[in-house]
């Protein structure tokens, strides 16, 4: 019985190796090495525990004394600190880890509602049509009419005010992923809407019908699955604009606070000290939410390329 599985196995991941994408992966060295910078960043911003030298949300392991110490290769700098220390004394490679960390935990909670979103949005104006689908859509004009970056400044604003800063700071992940979220929907609804009338009038949609399933088992398990190739696509384009919403927002001060840092609030907290000679403390963190949303965009146009067979050239 293991010898069979493990031949499953093997066989399952000789397809993969094998498939167009794969090979097409493999010739591709921009693509490759744009996968092997994310899952560089990915890997130790997850391990940032066990690598970071220090620990940025620990206040016993912060002295204000330390404050602004330069990088190793620049004069004055301390060797304990390889990037420096920020405005508040922090060691900014741990800092970095940690920020990383959270920045892409926002923008993945936030693409993954605004999938579940607009992907539920989608198949039901597709399938149902009708007055329910013009509703649903213009729904979507209205909030494609508004730009992200205004709806959450908005939202964040009348958030803080209500709530006050203290509460607003201690959830401040949850208000940003739901606000980014909520936000970005119609991108996904569009795209599925428009496979749900391509397939809904083919003769597998039929034949299901005929044999008595119901319309959510029909949007589901027959018409999703084809529209999942442009998902993917979106998806990658819109984790790299969820993470430079987020950055974007701390760095106006309705994002994350700087108790618990992110690339945009360290940004942010550096950018006052940036004419004083500190530039360190928002030049890299800069370089890496560049690099990091540069590598998303790349893989997001590569897969693009391939999953569309009028662009993919093999």
């Amino acid at each position: 019985m293991s010898m069979t599985t493990n031949a499953a196995e093997a066989s399952r991941w000789s397809r993969i190796w094998d498939s167009n994408m794969a090979y097409s992966f493999r010739r591709n060295p921009v693509a490759v090495v744009s996968l092997a910078i994310f899952a560089f960043i990915t890997v130790m911003s997850l391990l940032a525990p066990l690598i970071a030298p220090f620990d940025p949300y620990d206040p016993a392991q912060i002295d204000i004394m330390n404050s602004e110490y330069p990088p190793v290769w620049v004069d004055g700098s301390d060797p304990q600190f390889m990037f420096g220390t920020d405005d508040q004394g922090r060691d900014l490679w741990s800092t970095i880890l940690y920020g990383t960390r959270l920045s892409l935990l926002i923008g993945l909670c936030a693409v993954a509602l605004q999938a579940f979103l607009g992907i539920s949005i989608g198949l039901i104006a597709g399938y149902v049509g009708g007055r329910l689908d013009s509703l649903l859509m213009r729904m979507a004009d209205i909030q494609l009419s508004f730009s992200t970056l205004m709806v959450a400044i908005i939202f964040l604003a009348v958030t803080q005010a209500m709530f006050g800063s203290e509460t607003f700071n201690q959830y401040a992940v949850y208000f940003l992923i739901a606000v980014i979220g909520v936000a970005e929907w119609p991108q996904y609804a569009r795209t599925v809407r428009a496979t749900v009338l391509a397939e809904k009038k083919k003769e597998y949609v039929d034949s299901a019908r005929v044999l008595g399933f119901g319309p959510l088992r029909i949007m589901v398990r027959h018409i999703l699955p084809n529209s999942l190739s442009p998902i993917f696509v979106i998806s990658t384009v819109q984790v790299a604009n969820a993470i430079i919403s987020e950055a974007s927002l701390s760095f106006l001060g309705l994002g994350m606070p700087p108790s618990q840092p992110s690339l945009g609030s360290l940004i942010s907290s550096g950018f006052d000290y940036i004419f004083s000679g500190s530039w360190w403390i928002t030049a890299i963190p800069g370089v890496v939410l560049v690099v990091l949303v540069l590598v998303i965009n790349l893989l997001g146009d590569w897969m693009r390329d391939v999953l569309n067979p009028k662009l993919y050239k093999g």
